[in-house]
């Protein structure tokens, strides 16, 4: 996956440490759907062939998507069962 499709599935670049010339030396994804369910990239520094992946965070057992379209059905169906509330 690229950085551009993490943008278009709403993802933000987090660059937990200083900038270097305005650019981060180290910065990763993250997409919060809601309190308790977030997704979050690897780190740059962490590239498998050159792609991006998503997982959910802080789950006991990777779960790990690697393909645009599977990221793109899974939040579709999350965000179809979002309770809403007044």
């Amino acid at each position: 996956m690229s950085e551009k499709e993490l943008v278009q599935l709403g993802f933000k670049k987090e660059a937990p440490f200083d900038l270097i010339d305005d650019d981060p030396d180290f910065y990763y994804y993250v997409k919060e759907i809601t309190n308790g369910l977030t997704f979050i990239t690897n780190g740059n520094d962490d590239m498998e062939g050159q792609d991006w992946y998503v997982e959910f965070f802080d789950t006991g057992v990777p779960i790990r998507y690697y393909d645009y379209s599977s990221v793109k059905m899974l939040l579709m169906l999350i965000e179809e069962g979002i309770v809403k509330t007044n």
